[in-house]
Order: C-alpha cells, then sequence, then structure tokens
C-alpha cells in the first residue's frame, strides 16, 4: 500500500491523505500513519514545486558538468561525491556508469557564476581530474512536467 501512495505523492504532494483514502481505498487514518512513518525513516525526503522560473523572467542558469575523478581508497567514489554535494551550487550529483564518474546538476545567477564555480571550486579539487560543463539553453519538460505548452490531444473527432 505504501508503494501507491508514495506514487500519488510523487505525481502531486498536495494530494491530501482523504483524497489518498479515496484513490486506494485505505482509511485516512491509515494513510496519514504510513506518509508520517515515511517521513521519519526518510522515505519521503521532501515536497517539491517545480517552478517554471522563465515565467516569472528570473534569470537562471544551469548546468550540467561531467566530473572524472580518481576514487579514493577504501571510500570509492562517496568521499568525493559528498565534498562537491556539500557545495550549496551542486542542486543534484549522480554517479555514473561510462566516460565521467559523476554528473552535477549547478544552477546559479549567471554563466560567469556557474564557470566560477567549476573553476574555482570544484576543479581544484585533487580528486577531480577533468570536467565538461553543459551549460542548458533551454528546459522543456522538469521531473515529468512540460514547461511549455501542454501536450495536445491528437484524437480524431467522432462524427456521427
Amino acid at each position: 500500500m505504501i508503494k501507491k501512495i508514495l506514487k500519488i505523492l510523487e505525481s502531486d504532494a498536495r494530494t491530501t491523505p482523504k483524497q489518498i483514502s479515496t484513490m486506494t481505498g485505505t482509511p485516512q487514518s491509515e494513510v496519514v500513519k504510513l506518509i508520517k512513518q515515511a517521513e521519519r525513516d526518510q522515505t519521503i525526503l521532501k515536497y517539491k514545486t517545480i517552478v517554471n522560473w522563465d515565467k516569472m523572467k528570473e534569470e537562471q542558469v544551469s548546468a550540467l558538468i561531467e566530473v572524472k575523478v580518481a576514487p579514493q581508497r577504501d571510500l570509492g567514489f562517496d568521499a568525493i561525491a559528498e565534498r562537491i554535494y556539500r557545495f550549496p551550487q551542486a542542486r543534484s550529483v549522480y554517479l555514473l556508469s561510462g566516460t565521467y564518474d559523476l554528473l552535477v546538476l549547478v544552477s546559479g545567477k549567471t554563466m560567469h557564476e556557474v564557470a566560477d564555480f567549476v573553476s574555482q571550486k570544484l576543479a581544484p579539487i585533487e580528486e577531480v581530474q577533468g570536467t565538461v560543463t553543459h551549460f542548458m539553453l533551454k528546459k522543456f519538460k522538469e521531473d515529468g512536467e512540460i514547461l511549455e505548452g501542454k501536450e495536445k490531444v491528437k484524437r480524431q473527432p467522432v462524427i456521427l
């Protein structure tokens, strides 16, 4: 049951326990109990709002940075990943397979600010062997949400 509840909340964090109860057929008190337990054990980490900052005319620059690192003895990639994710500019950090080891999503007010982060904070880290920065030019979809122009229904009209 908890998986159904989590899927509902992941899709829309504003869904109330009463609505979830109706959707799942689970008593509301049980839904509340399961949600509170998921928050306590950190299965639910955060409730999130997706904002289309372009609509607010808010200048914001995002970049994906591929990072090649030398893993540390007995610690692997975890210690270097932790060092990177502690920077406030790092929005997300992922361990990858392939040519690069880590993928870091970075946000800043300007391209210069992001470039400064890479050159002054990220690249000087001893274990970092190289970086490749990809600036995001436009977001079309984020976390499953289409940011501009919702999908149009593509069905033919029924003519009787």
